[in-house]
């Protein structure tokens, strides 16, 4: 079933849930191998966990990263497996872009679930616990958000700075704990209407991450990349890359740069996707679509019940 404008997007932190991927796994066994060399990978079942946790060990960052890496790519597998659906391209948010690399050839799965786990760890090593906060900044202009950080770095001479560009009503930022409570004062008193700390254990996609970003680095040495199947959309340039050569650079300044979500959505909206279809655990970018664009359809494949409505609908549209 080939379409040519469907993208798939993939899920990053904060979409994990115990029992994730276990619907898939009992529908269509052939899956549960990801699980198997993953877990063979990382010397842990992170099968287990994912399907019966507990919750506070699945949201360890070193963990979360695979186990959402791995429910991604069986969605992935079952989705072309079974309908033969075609993506013209794809996005993955935040460490999403690593499920959405390696479904589109660009990394081996296995090197790319090592590669996540040791990204969580090394951001997670990167600041103490406490010592750095992120923060949804709710209905406030981009310029002003950034301008509310500005002053609060200034005076806390401590980096804070927008880290995800969800949507024009949803900017997060990041950066050390007393910058980032300043910048939330600021932007309410510049008229955001929410400023929410978010309970997260380290301050990502900020230059607090840099240490991270040069331990990644390293690791990637040793990687093979390859030409992607389709292209993808990048969260750091919110730009498209289909070559080997541009994955590895993407991916490393990834972690201490902005993740250019909205952006990235505008220009595929623009370039004609009509169908956007969620591989993994929720449904948090099928939510953001819905506000980003009415004419682009949504659906997602997290349970094997879904793949029935993924079926149905783009059955009708090719007819």
């Amino acid at each position: 079933m080939s379409m040519s404008n469907i993208m798939f997007l993939y899920p990053g932190q904060g979409s994990q849930v115990v029992g994730m991927g276990k619907s898939l796994c009992e529908a269509f066994p052939y899956v549960r191998q990801r699980f198997e060399q993953a877990s063979e990978a990382l010397g842990f079942d992170l099968m287990n966990i994912c399907f019966n946790g507990p919750e506070e060990e699945l949201r360890l960052t070193s963990i979360t990263q695979p186990a959402l890496l791995v429910t991604s790519t069986i969605a992935h597998d079952v989705l072309t497996r079974e309908l033969g659906v075609e993506a013209k391209t794809a996005a993955g948010h935040s460490l999403g872009e690593y499920s959405a690399l390696s479904c589109a050839g660009g990394i081996d799965f296995v090197d790319a679930v090592k590669l996540v786990h040791l990204r969580g760890k090394f951001m997670q090593e990167a600041v103490p616990v406490g010592k750095g906060a992120m923060a949804a900044i709710m209905n406030l202009d981009i310029r002003q958000v950034h301008q509310a950080c500005k002053r609060a770095q200034e005076e806390e001479g401590e980096v804070v700075m927008v880290a995800n560009y969800n949507l024009p009503s949803q900017v997060v930022i990041a950066g050390g704990t007393p910058a980032v409570e300043l910048a939330c004062k600021y932007s309410k008193e510049l008229g955001a209407r929410k400023a929410v700390m978010l309970p997260v254990s380290a301050p990502f996609h900020c230059s607090l991450m840099q240490s991270a970003q040069d331990k990644l680095a390293k690791e990637m040495e040793s990687v093979t990349f390859s030409d992607l199947t389709h292209t993808i959309i990048n969260n750091v340039d919110a730009s498209y890359i289909y070559l080997a050569d541009d994955i590895c650079p993407s991916l490393v300044r990834q972690v201490t740069g902005t993740v250019r979500w909205y952006e990235s959505m505008q220009i595929v909206v623009g370039d004609g996707i009509n169908t956007s279809i969620e591989l993994g655990s929720g449904k948090v970018l099928s939510g953001m679509m819905r506000k980003i664009s009415k004419d682009v359809t949504t659906l997602n494949l997290e349970n094997a019940e879904d793949l029935k409505k993924i079926e149905d609908t783009l059955y009708v549209a090719a007819k």
